[in-house]
């Protein structure tokens, strides 16, 4: 198999480490190669976060470069407009329609861009955009954002649903994993 290219992106805080931590863990008990890099910006300070997770019968190298990504989970709308020069020509983005203002936003420097979904749609880029903090809150805590959206990446894989289910219960903690099995749940049913 080919080695396939994962971004997962957002801002600080939301979760990428503890879903990149997931997907790496249910793609080695698949028995695929896995390397995970961690790249962070300002995390504690709200900032781009970006983890790359390749797999496939050997790889060599942590690194996705620009248009490698056969796919880019984005936990936030603009990171998904500033990580699209990395997508494929034919990749495939997960994102959640969620906005946080950046810091020249917040200070008045710049205004948030309009209708990103309309317009990266209008350039022919496959993207499944939906609202995760919503599902995340209807699963029972806004912080499951992360879990909505390997709910819904898990739609594009061919790995039994038990497989997903059993690198959950690997890596959430025990008095979080009910949560997190409806988050998953509703990000892979979402309509």
């Amino acid at each position: 198999m080919e080695t396939k290219n994962i971004m997962i992106v957002g801002v600080g805080g939301q979760g990428s480490l503890l879903a990149s931590k997931l997907l790496g863990h249910l793609l080695l008990n698949e028995g695929y190669d896995v390397k995970v890099s961690e790249v962070h910006g300002m995390s504690q300070r709200g900032g781009s976060v970006v983890t790359y997770v390749r797999f496939g019968d050997r790889v060599y190298s942590p690194v996705v470069d620009k248009g490698e990504a056969d796919f880019i989970v984005s936990f936030e709308i603009l990171e998904t407009a500033r990580w699209l020069p990395y997508l494929k020509q034919d990749g495939q983005i997960v994102t959640n329609t969620q906005q946080i203002a950046p810091m020249p936003v917040i200070t008045g420097a710049a205004t948030y861009p309009e209708q990103l979904v309309e317009k990266i749609k209008s350039k022919g880029i496959k993207i499944d955009a939906m609202d995760c903090l919503t599902l995340a809150r209807e699963a029972g805590s806004p912080k499951a954002v992360n879990i909505v959206l390997l709910g819904r990446l898990s739609h594009y894989f061919g790995i039994r649903e038990e497989a997903w289910q059993e690198a959950m219960t690997a890596v959430v903690p025990p008095k979080f994993l009910e949560l997190n099995r409806k988050a998953f749940a509703l990000g892979k049913n979402f309509a």
